[in-house]
């Protein structure tokens, strides 16, 4: 679809969105305003920030009636423990989501699956309703659970990441997910979001199984730690790397290995002035003495190029 004069896209949620996703959008008018919003900046669009590349604007306040949620980490010798846990809230007359990143089993994985947890946790309470929403679903049926869910008719929702946006129970008091070492910060903080919306305090345990890898353990330890998305972006550009800045990475080992975006931030944005005065003097590098930066610039980025005005 092209438009005549587009002059604005806002982009929400922006770690479901790729580079060539974005670009399209640009695309569609003529150097468009872009607004992005996003809980978490994936590593690539924090990087850019630290750039000077994109204009930012924080709320660092939860909105009105929101509650700090208590995040913990627990190991699989203490599973029973977070839902002992779980079961207090309930007792208590809340809610509860589990969160399970696979919808069924399978011989070649050992994660948990939503069908599996859900069939253990029927057993468990057979005084409880508990329900089960997947992608899979169809819609109509995935509507109705969440509808009887936020109702009050449902006291468990198992459920794998469909529940990351858009779901509002302020009943909802705890929230169980397995494998917790299996998920990115930006869906962790994501799904940590549904609970904590009410007038109850609110936890988030998070569980997590051998073997766990040392990122695996970092994305752990920094969820835990923070409730402040720009901050948990930080690490998740600590631990996995900004991307391309002119690329299709979102996040990795960049092209330009100059320094460290965090540690070396003012040599940065020291080099972004110097670059942006050359610029101004020369915008196409012609004066000879810049023939050679503007070769090596061609021969390093290539098509990439294209991508320099991606966000």
């Amino acid at each position: 679809m092209r438009f005549h004069r587009l002059g604005l896209v806002v982009i929400d949620e922006q770690h479901r969105f790729g580079v060539l996703e974005r670009e399209a959008l640009n695309k569609k008018g003529w150097h468009p305003h872009v607004l992005i919003m996003t809980a978490t900046p994936i590593p690539r669009s924090l990087a850019l920030t630290l750039y000077g590349e994109m204009d930012v604007s924080l709320l660092d306040e939860l909105p009105p009636g929101r509650q700090p949620i208590t995040t913990r980490i627990f190991y699989e010798n203490r599973h029973q423990a977070a839902y002992d846990l779980m079961g207090r809230e309930l007792e208590a007359g809340r809610q509860a989501y589990v969160v399970c990143p696979l919808i069924e089993g399978s011989e070649t994985s050992d994660l948990k699956a939503a069908e599996e947890v859900h069939e253990a946790l029927v057993r468990k309470w057979p005084g409880r309703t508990v329900a089960l929403v997947h992608g899979k679903l169809k819609q109509d049926a995935r509507q109705k659970i969440m509808t009887d869910f936020k109702n009050g008719d449902i006291d468990v929702l198992v459920a794998t990441t469909v529940i990351e946006v858009g779901i509002d129970v302020p009943n909802a008091s705890v929230m169980v997910i397995e494998h917790a070492e299996r998920f990115g910060l930006s869906q962790l903080h994501q799904l940590r979001g549904r609970v904590g919306r009410g007038a109850h305090t609110s936890q988030c345990l998070l569980i997590a199984y051998p073997a766990i890898s040392s990122d695996g353990k970092a994305r752990l330890e920094a969820i835990s730690q923070s409730a402040d998305g720009f901050r948990i972006a930080e690490e998740d550009l600590k631990i996995r790397g900004p991307g391309d800045f002119m690329g299709t990475r979102q996040s990795g080992m960049p092209l330009l290995r100059v320094a460290n975006l965090l540690r070396d931030f003012k040599a940065l944005e020291l080099a972004r002035k110097e670059a942006f005065r050359l610029i101004d003097s020369d915008p196409k590098l012609a004066d000879p003495a810049h023939r050679g930066l503007r070769k090596a610039l061609s021969g390093a980025l290539g098509e990439r190029m294209k991508l320099l005005d991606v966000i």
